[in-house]
């Protein structure tokens, strides 16, 4: 009578495998993320996964100073201007949420959404702007980015003013811009630096500088070329693959005719390269 061939144990969860990859049981931060990168570079987590994780970890050390939008470059809009600038200035810088201040820029007096905005204008009534502001959030230049983050999911407001230690105006932030710090850019359709023209640009050498971003569909097109984007979305991904680990800047490979060297790149994920054709 023959046995029964052993069964085969049912597949490890993604969790029972990170488990046992941290079964070392990392004595500081440092050591776990060391830990998270051999489970990356073993095939555990995902260079994607694994740069959420390290921002998750790491935006507990940064405060609103580190990522704010500095006032110079805030687009804010004063209450007496004229119905035709408000809505000229709103619709010229595509933002959706506005501070309005008085006469003195360090007096805003609440926030204006573009789509109240909007509302206004399609019912065909006086738009009185002083009516459609929104309760406006002043934090602190010093406030930890993961004690505001968990602030913005309970009030549900997306902006919140930053203000100095003399009580004045010193820029703004916004949810986008604490997730960003776990999950990178967050592109949209008004942001110049993700556009297709400035994803790949040529270099006086005759080389070219290649956001790690750009998707690996518009790399080929670019460049007549089929590099495989079944397993990886961008070009930053794939060339991390390669290398086998997360390169630092002056790090350099080969692959499907091209000569890749990184030439941007930080404690969480390679941001460009400079790319020339390899010559056989």
């Amino acid at each position: 009578m023959s046995e029964d061939p052993p069964s085969t144990p049912p597949p490890r969860s993604w969790f029972e495998r990170i488990t046992q990859a941290l079964s070392g049981e990392p004595q500081s931060r440092e050591e776990l993320i060391e830990e998270l990168r051999h489970a990356q570079a073993n095939g555990l987590l995902s260079n994607d996964t694994l740069s959420m994780v390290e921002g998750a970890i790491e935006v507990a050390d940064l405060t609103v100073s580190d990522v704010m939008v500095p006032r110079a470059q805030m687009v804010s809009l004063p209450i007496d201007a004229p119905l035709k600038q408000i809505l000229a200035d709103v619709l010229e810088s595509g933002h959706s949420r506005f501070p309005v201040h008085a006469g003195d820029k360090d007096e805003i007096l609440g926030i204006l959404l573009a789509k109240d905005l909007l509302r206004c204008f399609a019912e065909g009534a006086d738009c009185d702007i002083r009516k459609l502001l929104r309760p406006v959030t002043m934090i602190p230049e010093s406030k930890r980015l993961n004690i505001l983050l968990k602030e913005f999911r309970l009030s549900r407001n997306h902006m919140a003013i930053v203000v100095d230690e003399y009580g004045g105006v010193a820029g703004l932030i916004t949810i986008e811009d604490v997730l960003e710090q776990i999950v990178g850019d967050i592109g949209d359709e008004h942001d110049d630096d993700d556009d297709k023209h400035t994803m790949i640009q040529a270099a006086a050498n005759g080389d070219f500088l290649v956001n790690a971003l750009t998707p690996i569909a518009e790399f080929n097109e670019r460049f007549g070329c089929n590099l495989s984007d079944e397993a990886f979305d961008t070009v930053g991904g794939m060339i991390t693959s390669e290398i086998g680990h997360l390169p630092e800047v002056g790090e350099e490979t080969t692959l499907g005719g091209f000569h890749f060297q990184v030439t941007k790149a930080d404690a969480r994920r390679v941001q460009q390269f400079a790319v020339r054709v390899h010559e056989a």
